[in-house]
């Protein structure tokens, strides 16, 4: 059974609270849901995910809970639109769980990794948009390392780009392999990680809009959060936690509940490498004024 990274610490923060309707922005295989489902007898889920391939796979594993779990293709920017169709009322509790999925990674054909030579693909919505083979075959070169640099915090992005640039002048970049061999090629040494890691996470980013999506969730689930409800935000890397740690501090709607982030336990790390950079912060809806 598919365990959500930091599920435990998700329930003590909604534990002993009188949860009706949960908001899951990225519901993905329906892991954190299900918790809540199962723990909230009186709880409502609302999940969404702009995978479509995730929605048919969390609408078969929430079925069994009937009309208290609904799931809709929409990505974060779209939260509010979703429960306005619903005719939802305000959510007790919103979970957005940021990144790229385990089966996302681990299937051939999205591109996501470069474990498999594949299209370059790395759309998380297949019904539309730029690859990221359109992205590395059109960007000048100077926004092409601006783009890994500032997406992907790669070092090296400038001889990165150059040497995508040079290559791409001799035939398109359309694998997943040819672009890490080039990456590979232009960085020339080993590190800790793979060198392609960093382009490839960039690119990923960029081509979904990750950080404009995050940016827009955040401000929507604020919004639209019932007075005394709590946003949950799971992050992955120093980029997006940034972020979010800037957002839920700097809006007046919003107390912080995490002073300091919460981490998985050594024991989750171990038992799942993925959640080793996972980052949960926390805060509550203030109430209004009278």
């Amino acid at each position: 059974m598919h365990q959500p990274v930091l599920r435990a610490e998700v329930l003590d923060f909604l534990a002993g609270r009188d949860v009706r309707l949960f908001l899951d922005a990225t519901v993905g295989l329906g892991g954190h849901s299900r918790a809540v489902l199962e723990t909230h007898p009186e709880a409502r889920v609302v999940g969404i995910d702009r995978d479509m391939e995730m929605v048919k796979v969390a609408k078969e594993r929430l079925k069994e809970f009937g009309a208290r779990a609904v799931v809709v293709h929409a990505p974060f920017s779209s939260l509010g639109r979703v429960l306005d169709d619903l005719g939802a009322a305000a959510p007790d509790a919103i979970l957005m769980d940021l990144g790229v999925s385990s089966p996302q990674i681990d299937t051939e054909d999205r591109g996501f990794s470069f474990r498999f030579d594949a299209p370059l693909d790395m759309r998380m919505d297949r019904s539309g948009g730029e690859t990221a083979a359109d992205l590395v075959n059109r960007l000048p070169e100077k926004e092409l390392a601006d783009l890994i640099f500032g997406l992907g915090d790669e070092r090296h992005s400038r001889r990165i780009a150059s040497a995508i640039v040079a290559e791409r002048r001799k035939e398109p970049i359309r694998t997943t392999g040819r672009l890490a061999d080039i990456v590979r090629k232009a960085v020339r040494g080993r590190g800790r990680i793979d060198a392609a890691t960093r382009t490839f996470q960039a690119l990923r980013m960029a081509v979904n809009r990750e950080i404009d999506e995050l940016r827009a969730g955040l401000d929507a689930a604020a919004g639209r959060l019932a007075e005394g409800g709590r946003l949950l935000v799971i992050s992955f890397h120093s980029g997006e936690d940034r972020v979010v740690k800037g957002f839920l501090r700097s809006d007046a709607r919003l107390l912080v509940l995490t002073k300091k982030v919460v981490k998985p336990t050594e024991a989750e790390a171990r038992a799942n490498p993925r959640a080793r950079s996972a980052h949960l912060r926390v805060a509550e809806r203030r109430k209004a004024v009278a």
